[in-house]
C-alpha cells in the first residue's frame, strides 16, 4: 500500500486512480430542514441521509458516506466539511436551513476543489426547470414573456427562481411571496436573498399576485392555493404545487377548477412528478467521471435540458410496466420523464460530463461519448453486449422487414422504434387510415415507412403472383392455385410470401396470431432448412451470471425423439451465431437413465443418437438443472459426462411446457432479460413474438431478423 501512497503524495490527483475516491459523494446535513420535519436534528435526519445514500447507489451506480454534523453555526459547519472533504469525489449538501445554506454552500463551493451542491436547492431547480421549458412548449408561451408567481421564499424557491432567470424568466415579471405576504421593496424585514426579488408593484397577498399569472411554482405549505385563485390566472396555466406529502392545492381541486391546467406535484401518484431523484444521481455521475472541481451553471443547465428533451422520447417499456400505464407519451400530462427510466443515466451524465469539459472545470476528458454512455449502461447492467453487437451490425446493413400485424400498438411502435433506430426499413401490413389514427394516439410517426394493404386493388396483382408461386411450389402437397389465392388474403401468408420472393428480406409476426397456425403456415411458405425436418425456437437470457440459451420455447409441443435432435443441433448452431460456444445440457427430471419411462426415455435415446451421429456437439443428459449448473456436482457424481470441466450455458428442454415456464418464470422473477423466441430452422428470416411481447421485445427480435438476413445474404452470394 506504500507505493500508491507515495504516488499520491507526489501528485494529488493520482487518488482518482488509486482509491475510491472518484465514486465517492458524501452526504452532509446538520438536520436543521429535513423535508417537510424542521429542525428535528442532525441524528433525528440520518434515515433521510441513509436514503439519500441508497438513491445514488441504485440509480447510478455511486457509493456514499452519510455523515450528519451536529453544528448550527456556519462557519464551525464549513470548517468540518472542509477537514473530510480529501476522502470524496463530491459533496452533496441536504436538509440545511435558509439562510445559512446559501452561505455554506457558496464558501464549500470556492473553497474546495471537488463538486458541490446542496439538492434541496438545485435539484428541484433543475427539475422544475426542465418541466417548465415543456409545460411552456406545450402551451406555446414564451418564457421571457410569461408572470410567475413563487408561493415561499426558502432555499428551494430562490434556487428555482434564480433558475428560470438563467432561463429566460424576466426578474420584473416574478412576484415572490412568503409567509408574510408578497415580497415587495416596500418591506423592511427581508434578507439579501429576497432583496433580489422584491417587487415594486403595489400588491400584499398572495390572492392579489396570482391574479393573470401564467405560472405557479409553490414549495410551502398545503391548501394555500384555493380554486377560485387558479380560475383567477391567464389561459392555460402552469402550477407546480410541491409541498409534500400534501401539496398547496389537491390534485382533484386544482384538476377540476379548470381544464386547460398542466399541474405538476411532488408525488408519484399523480402525473407530472417533480422528483429531484431525476437529476442528482446522474449530475454527480457525470461530474465525477470527468473529475470535476465544481458543479456549475453550465452543467445544471446542461441537465435542465437533457431531462427536459428525454420526455418527448418514446417512453420505455420498463417505465410503462411499473407504472401501471397504457400509453405514456409527451403531453400536459408527461412533462417529465418518470424516475425509473433507465435512459436518464446516459442522457444527463452525458449532458453534465460534457458541459464540464466544454466550460473548463473537467480535469479529465471523455472524447468517445457513445462508448462512455456503454459504460455507463454496463457498470448499471442496463447493457447487453451481445444485443447491442447485433445492433451495430443490423445498422450498418438494415433490411426490409415485414410486420404483419401492424395494427397491435406494441408492433406499430416497434416498427417505428426501429426505423428510429436505423436498424432495418419497415413494411407494415394494415390499413392506412387505422394505422395513421394509432400512430397519432401513441405520438409516433409514420413517415418515410411503407404500408400495404391487402384489401387495395392495387394489390391483387402481387397476390396472384404469390399465389401462382405458392401453388406451383406446393402442387404435389395437393395446393391448388384456388387454395392459394384464398390463402394470400390473409397478412401472415402473404408477409411471409413477400420475404419467400424477396420483395422483403425479413418477417416479423405473433402478437395477434395462434404461434400454432402461423408455425404450420411457415414451415409451407417457407420451408425447413436442408437436412433438417422439423425447426423450433430459442430464447436467450442475459443475467449476472451471463448469458444463457434455452430451447425449444415456442414450436414444438410434446417433441418425439427425433425432433429433440433436430432442435439440439439447431440449437448448436444458433449458438455459435450469436459468438458463443454452446456447451449444452438435454434436461429431464432424472440424471442419465435413472428413470427409462416417458419424457426421459426420449431425451436418454435423442442424447444416444447425438452422440454417435453428431459428435461435434457438445452435449450430455438427461440431467436435472442443478447438475447442468453445477459443475462439481455433476462432475463428481457422474465423471463420466461429456461436458466434464465445462460450464452448461445452453438448455435443451424435454418439452415445450417446461421451456416456455422455465424462461418466463426467470423474467418474471427479475432473474435476467430475454431476447427471443428466436426462430432456428426455416429457409427465410421469419420470426414469431407472442402475446405478450413489450415494444422493446419485438425491436429486439427485430433486431435478431435483420442479423438473420445479412447472414442469408451472405449465404445466398456464397452460393
Amino acid at each position: 500500500m506504500a507505493e500508491p501512497c507515495l504516488e499520491i503524495e507526489k501528485n494529488p490527483l493520482d487518488a482518482y486512480k488509486y482509491t475510491a475516491k472518484g465514486n465517492l459523494v458524501a452526504v452532509i446535513s446538520n438536520g436543521t430542514a429535513v423535508l417537510g420535519l424542521g429542525d428535528i436534528g442532525a441524528m433525528a435526519g440520518k434515515p433521510v441521509m441513509e436514503g439519500k445514500g441508497l438513491l445514488f447507489k441504485i440509480f447510478a451506480g455511486i457509493d456514499v458516506f452519510d455523515i450528519e454534523v451536529d453544528e448550527k453555526d456556519p462557519e464551525k459547519f464549513i470548517q468540518t466539511v472542509k477537514a473530510i472533504a480529501p476522502t470524496f469525489g463530491g459533496i452533496n449538501l441536504e436538509d440545511i436551513k435558509a439562510p445559512e445554506c446559501f452561505e455554506i454552500e457558496a464558501r464549500l463551493k470556492k473553497e474546495l476543489d471537488i463538486p458541490v451542491m446542496h439538492d434541496d436547492q438545485h435539484g428541484t431547480a433543475i427539475i422544475s426547470g426542465a418541466g417548465l421549458i415543456n409545460a411552456l412548449e406545450l402551451t406555446g408561451k414564451k418564457i421571457d414573456e410569461v408572470r410567475i408567481v413563487v408561493n415561499g421564499a426558502g432555499a428551494a424557491s430562490i434556487s428555482c427562481t434564480k433558475l428560470y432567470v438563467m432561463l429566460g424568466a424576466k426578474k420584473e415579471n416574478i412576484i415572490m411571496c412568503d409567509s408574510k405576504g408578497v415580497i415587495s421593496i416596500h418591506r423592511t424585514d427581508l434578507n439579501e436573498e429576497k432583496k433580489g426579488f422584491a417587487t415594486q408593484l403595489d400588491i400584499k397577498t398572495l390572492e392579489e399576485a396570482v391574479v393573470g399569472a401564467d405560472v405557479f411554482l409553490e414549495l410551502s405549505v398545503a391548501d394555500v392555493l384555493t380554486k377560485k385563485m387558479v380560475q383567477s390566472m391567464n389561459a392555460d396555466p402552469i402550477v407546480f404545487a410541491l409541498a409534500n406529502p400534501n401539496p398547496e392545492i389537491s390534485y382533484a381541486n386544482a384538476i377540476s377548477s379548470r381544464k386547460d391546467i398542466i399541474f405538476a406535484t411532488g408525488r408519484s401518484d399523480y402525473p407530472n412528478q417533480i422528483n429531484n431523484v431525476l437529476g442528482f444521481p446522474y449530475i454527480f455521475r457525470g461530474a465525477l467521471d470527468v473529475h470535476a472541481k465544481s458543479i456549475n451553471e453550465e452543467m445544471k443547465l446542461a441537465a435542465v435540458y437533457a431531462i427536459a428533451g428525454l420526455a418527448k422520447e418514446p417512453v420505455p417499456d420498463v417505465v410503462n410496466a411499473a407504472y401501471k400505464l397504457k400509453r405514456t407519451s409527451f403531453g400536459r400530462d408527461y412533462i417529465l420523464p418518470k424516475p425509473l427510466d433507465p435512459h436518464l443515466l446516459t442522457h444527463v451524465s452525458c449532458a453534465v460530463a460534457k458541459a464540464a469539459i466544454d466550460s473548463g472545470v473537467s480535469r479529465k476528458t471523455i472524447t468517445d461519448w457513445e462508448e462512455y454512455a456503454n459504460h455507463l449502461r454496463e457498470m448499471m447492467g442496463y447493457d447487453n453486449k451481445l444485443l447491442r453487437s447485433f445492433t451495430d451490425m443490423a445498422k450498418a446493413n438494415p433490411k426490409r422487414v415485414v410486420f404483419a400485424e401492424a395494427n397491435h400498438v406494441n408492433m406499430l411502435k416497434a416498427a417505428v422504434e426501429a426505423k428510429q433506430e436505423g436498424i432495418c426499413d419497415p413494411i407494415l401490413l394494415g390499413n392506412e387510415e387505422r394505422l395513421a389514427k394509432m400512430a397519432a394516439e401513441e405520438n409516433v410517426s409514420l413517415e418515410g415507412i411503407e404500408i400495404v394493404n391487402l384489401r387495395h386493388d392495387r394489390e391483387n396483382e402481387r397476390r396472384y403472383k404469390y399465389a401462382s408461386i405458392l401453388a406451383e411450389k406446393k402442387a404435389r402437397e395437393g395446393v391448388t392455385y384456388e387454395d392459394a389465392c384464398e390463402k394470400m388474403v390473409d397478412r401472415n401468408a402473404f408477409g411471409m410470401m413477400m420475404v419467400a420472393t424477396g420483395d422483403a428480406d425479413a418477417f416479423v409476426t405473433g402478437v395477434y396470431s395462434r404461434y400454432s397456425e402461423v408455425t404450420k403456415m411457415a414451415e409451407q411458405i417457407i420451408g425447413i432448412r436442408p437436412s433438417y425436418k422439423h425447426f423450433g425456437a430459442m430464447n436467450i437470457i442475459t443475467c449476472k451470471k451471463g448469458t444463457f440459451f434455452i430451447a425449444d420455447t415456442l414450436i414444438n409441443r410434446h417433441p418425439s425423439t427425433e425432433v429433440l435432435v433436430d432442435v439440439a443441433r439447431l440449437t448448436h448452431d444458433a449458438v455459435k451465431f450469436f459468438a458463443h460456444e454452446p456447451v449444452m445440457a438435454m434436461l429431464s427430471y432424472s440424471n442419465f437413465g435413472s428413470d427409462k419411462q416417458g419424457s426421459p426415455r426420449k431425451v436418454h435415446e435423442a442424447i444416444e443418437i447425438l452422440h454417435a451421429e453428431h459428435p461435434e456437439v457438445m452435449i450430455d443428459g438427461e440431467m436435472q438443472v442443478n447438475f447442468a449448473f453445477d459443475r462439481k456436482l455433476r462432475d463428481k457424481t457422474y465423471p463420466f459426462n461429456k461436458v466434464k470441466d465445462k460450464d452448461v450455458n445452453t438448455l435443451i428442454f424435454p418439452n415445450l411446457s417446461s421451456a416456455n415456464s422455465a424462461y418466463k418464470l426467470l423474467l418474471e422473477m427479475g432473474v435476467g432479460e430475454s431476447i427471443g423466441p428466436i426462430q432456428m430452422g426455416l429457409n427465410k428470416p421469419i420470426h414469431f413474438t407472442d402475446l405478450a411481447s413489450s415494444t422493446r421485445d419485438i425491436v429486439n427480435l427485430t433486431t435478431v431478423a435483420v442479423v438473420d438476413a445479412i447472414v442469408q445474404e451472405q449465404i445466398e452470394k456464397g452460393n
